[in-house]
């Protein structure tokens, strides 16, 4: 994998993202547990994002927050991560960082493997939200990879 492929995934989970916080918007009523599977996957992003730059993340790996706040901290870490996979080389794609998981365990991942990590976590827990919210009587946002390329939101 090269960086205009991760590039491209995280243009896509940004895209995905706020597809599914449109629907949550548009829901008479959206699941709260739907809401909070959305904050989990932006305090996860933060946390991933932060032990990337080598500092303390602004958000817990499970934050309090509500469809707006969500929508606020979409939009700030989509520029994150715009920023950050500009700066990233094949060479740093190759390298490793050393951190501590949520339960304080020391592990040493390559940043490609993290960056991987990141979008995939994101689109298993949409696709709870998209479950949580087709029980609960809403529809879900269309979030599927292909979808976004058909459409023209992902290179």
């Amino acid at each position: 994998m090269d960086i205009f492929d991760l590039r491209r995934f995280f243009t896509y989970d940004s895209w995905a993202n706020r597809e599914v916080l449109n629907s949550l918007s548009n829901a008479n009523s959206p699941a709260p547990r739907a809401v909070k599977l959305m904050a989990h996957i932006l305090g996860a992003e933060e946390i991933w994002y932060s032990r990337l730059r080598s500092r303390q993340p602004e958000l817990p790996v499970w934050p309090e927050l509500n469809v707006t706040s969500c929508r606020r901290e979409e939009e700030r870490l989509s520029t994150l991560w715009s920023a950050y996979l500009r700066e990233v080389t094949p060479e740093l794609l190759s390298s490793t960082i050393a951190y501590k998981n949520s339960k304080g365990e020391s592990w040493t991942s390559k940043i490609e493997d993290v960056l991987i990590h990141v979008v995939m976590h994101s689109a298993y827990h949409r696709g709870q939200i998209a479950s949580d919210m087709r029980a609960a009587g809403s529809t879900p946002a269309y979030t599927d990879f292909i979808h976004g390329v058909r459409q023209g939101f992902i290179e």
